[in-house]
């Protein structure tokens, strides 16, 4: 059994070939120029917060704007980087509002699939299953096409049927 030095060391040789280092600079890069563009679209009707960090797991930032702000609910754009794919996050402010909103939402196409809540949103839409991070300017409108028509259509869902 390997204790957490054996995993440092691991980890510290693979850092040190470089290539690790320059993948995640340049997807995290991408990810704050993705929200650069969007937080400057005057289109774009939310408010976006900051860049956040996860584990080396996902890079992820939240959006929301007043009806989700009066339903307690944001938006997250995360880069799934252990699927590595980009994904759409609807999420409840607090535990208690998690639950609630996937009550309401685990019987939509959206949920179809799943049989439990995911560990951190109530509900997960794939926006690109393989990004191509060799043209980014074309992962980037591929992205927020996908981005805009499902925000159209979960925003136009909550809106219509959460009178709670």
């Amino acid at each position: 059994m390997k204790n957490l030095n054996d995993y440092v060391a691991v980890y510290q040789a693979q850092l040190q070939k470089g290539d690790i280092l320059i993948a995640y600079k340049e997807l995290v890069s991408f990810v704050m120029k993705l929200r650069t563009d969007l937080k400057r679209d005057s289109s774009f009707d939310y408010l976006v917060t900051g860049i956040l960090h996860g584990y080396l797991d996902y890079t992820y930032f939240y959006f929301s704007n007043d009806f989700l702000k009066s339903k307690k609910l944001k938006f997250g754009l995360v880069l799934n980087h252990l699927e590595m794919r980009f994904e759409l996050w609807l999420l409840g402010n607090t535990a208690e509002i998690q639950k609630k909103y996937w009550t309401f939402l685990k019987e939509t196409k959206w949920n179809k699939n799943r049989k439990e809540m995911p560990d951190y949103s109530v509900l997960e839409v794939v926006l690109i299953e393989t990004p191509n991070f060799d043209d980014l300017p074309l992962l980037q409108e591929n992205i927020e096409i996908e981005l805009n028509k499902n925000l159209l259509e979960i925003s136009t869902f909550l809106y219509k049927n959460t009178n709670f």
